[in-house]
């Protein structure tokens, strides 16, 4: 039986800046992969493309912040961290952070519920992505704003299409590919998936 890429989407998954620093700047990124895997002792895994810049990143300093985003995050942060490649750009030169105590910056408390320290003590390669598992050296409750989830995001946050145009979306951050046929291996330039996570316009 085939596989229907839209059951993933049922899985319920929050949304999450996760802080670095490539040794000369602080970098950051939106992910969706933080889980909570034990907790004796406490580890919490972290899973990034390689294709990202973060992912160098973390692999050289091992350590990260991971922000649980709130529902009170606007879009504009999502564009900053996760729109622009930190390869190229400063991502946050214009955001609001304060430092945690591993020196690693952390969002205005507006826009996050939560934060995490994470020290990374292991890895597992997924050929396109790696899992890094953490330990947790500080972890901190910072508003009562309800924590947002993917669903969320796609319901609430993200901006709805307002144009017809001829071609492919990405579902994951809304790039359009205009053309009659989407390349079998084109990859998303902005969030970089591949074509089976656009849909026909």
């Amino acid at each position: 039986m085939a596989i229907d890429n839209k059951a993933l989407f049922q899985i319920g998954y929050g949304l999450y800046a996760v802080m670095t620093n490539d040794g000369s700047k602080d970098t950051g990124l939106i992910v969706n992969t933080v889980l909570q895997v034990s907790s004796n002792p406490l580890r919490i895994t972290v899973t990034v493309s390689k294709q990202n810049y973060s992912h160098d990143a973390i692999m050289n300093s091992k350590k990260m912040n991971a922000c649980v985003l709130s529902t009170d995050t606007p879009f504009e942060l999502f564009e900053k961290l996760g729109f622009r490649s930190g390869r190229d750009t400063d991502k946050l030169s214009d955001v609001e952070t304060w430092s945690a105590d591993n020196g690693l910056p952390l969002l205005t408390c507006d826009y996050m519920s939560a934060y995490f320290s994470l020290d990374v003590v292991d890895t597992v390669d997924f050929d396109t992505h790696t899992m890094f598992v953490c330990a947790v050296s500080q972890a901190e409750v910072t508003s009562d704003s309800p924590a947002m989830s993917y669903d969320y995001y796609h319901k609430n946050v993200k901006p709805k299409k307002t144009t017809k145009k001829k071609g492919y979306v990405c579902k994951i951050c809304g790039y359009v590919y205009e053309g009659d046929t989407l390349p079998d291996d084109f990859v998303c330039p902005i969030c970089k998936h591949g074509a089976t996570d656009f849909e026909k316009l």
